[in-house]
């Protein structure tokens, strides 16, 4: 069965602000490697699912910068243009249809733009195991990370205490948790039974539109009306018609939590969400201060800081500081504490709020 790649890549990145903006948010920037996000994504890939089928769904904004940034392998008609955003579940079935119009069916891996992965062997691994899964189960699979904290960042997944099968790594996926607080997060953690939702899915995009079909029946309606145009030159008019009428809804929310067919893998190959500044302390080698230090920087008794240089023409120095976060572009400088590195959408609202469109 034809595999394919379906990479959700629409959003803003505020927290990563300012290197990420709207019209170049942090799946289009270089934070974690030699490459943009977006391309660092399709990497992790590369030994399971082709370049040539992936396709990717994002917004009107970005969609220019992103052909020029990916790879040359990336057919351009595979970006899939959403007129106004509409949370996940609609970017879904747009691909799952455009999938079907084109291969009659297909094995659909749905990634986020924007993980890190530190062992790619064992992710290659785990994702033919999950595709394999998903061909030969007809379920929605699923893929949980062991989580090694207690983090009050991510949601949860509960799962079986035996596996589908003797000796197998699937088991069944009993229910979707939200972000707990810290003590309830310790519990998940030293109970064993739970994972780190990662927000990859994979399944037949069959499957997935039976699941639309039975859960959000309005949203699959009003795409299979304009089923005939997509892949047609018809298809950027009916997709700008119809987009805006579906209801603004996330498949964990709209299908996920309500299906009874999900299998899910327990995993660990140094998935990082990377979300935010202070989630890079997990992804760069540090140093012998702690520090991250991206780009050029001198430091004198500096510990356990981010220091990220974007513009490439001025030196950051700094003196005596502990637990900062301390970024620059070409137009703006960021310095926040550390720990309070989520909200650096909070400033991105602020300058939002006071009209400063030109730093957005």
């Amino acid at each position: 069965m034809q595999k394919a790649a379906v990479i959700m890549a629409g959003g803003g990145g505020t927290r990563f602000w300012p290197v990420s903006r709207m019209a170049t948010p942090k799946q289009l920037a270089k934070l974690t490697g030699d490459d943009v996000m977006l391309n660092e994504t399709i990497k992790h890939f590369d030994h399971v699912i082709g370049r040539e089928n992936t396709f990717i769904v994002t917004n009107e904004v970005q969609a220019e910068l992103m052909s020029k940034v990916l790879f040359d392998e990336v057919d351009r008609s595979h970006i899939l243009i959403e007129p106004v955003q509409r949370n996940t579940a609609p970017c879904i079935i747009y691909a799952a249809m455009t999938l079907k119009k084109l291969y009659g069916d297909a094995l659909m891996a749905v990634l986020p733009a924007d993980h890190h992965i530190g062992d790619l062997r064992e992710y290659e691994r785990v994702l033919k195991l999950a595709l394999d899964t998903a061909e030969n189960s007809d379920r929605i699979v699923t893929i949980g990370i062991r989580p090694s904290f207690p983090s009050t960042g991510y949601g949860y997944i509960r799962f079986s205490s035996d596996p589908v099968t003797k000796d197998s790594e699937v088991y069944y996926l009993r229910r979707f948790v939200e972000k707990p607080q810290l003590a309830l997060a310790q519990e998940y953690v030293n109970s064993g039974r739970y994972l780190w939702n990662s927000g990859m899915f994979i399944w037949k995009a069959s499957v997935i539109l039976d699941c639309f079909k039975k859960y959000l029946p309005n949203m699959y309606d009003a795409m299979d009306e304009i089923y005939d145009k997509l892949r047609t030159a018809d298809e950027a008019a009916a997709i700008a018609e119809i987009y805006p009428t579906l209801e603004k809804v996330s498949v964990d929310y709209g299908i996920m939590e309500k299906a009874d067919n999900v299998y899910v893998i327990p995993a660990e190959f140094g998935w990082n969400d990377v979300g935010s500044w202070e989630s890079l302390d997990d992804v760069f080698s540090k140093d012998e201060g702690g520090n991250v230090r991206v780009g050029d920087s001198k430091l004198i008794d500096c510990s356990d800081s981010v220091i990220f240089d974007q513009a490439g023409d001025k030196l950051i120095t700094a003196i005596g500081v502990k637990n900062l976060v301390i970024v620059q572009t070409k137009d703006a400088i960021m310095v926040c504490d550390k720990s309070r590195s989520q909200d650096v959408k909070l400033m991105v609202d602020k300058l939002k709020a006071e009209g400063r469109e030109d730093l957005l």
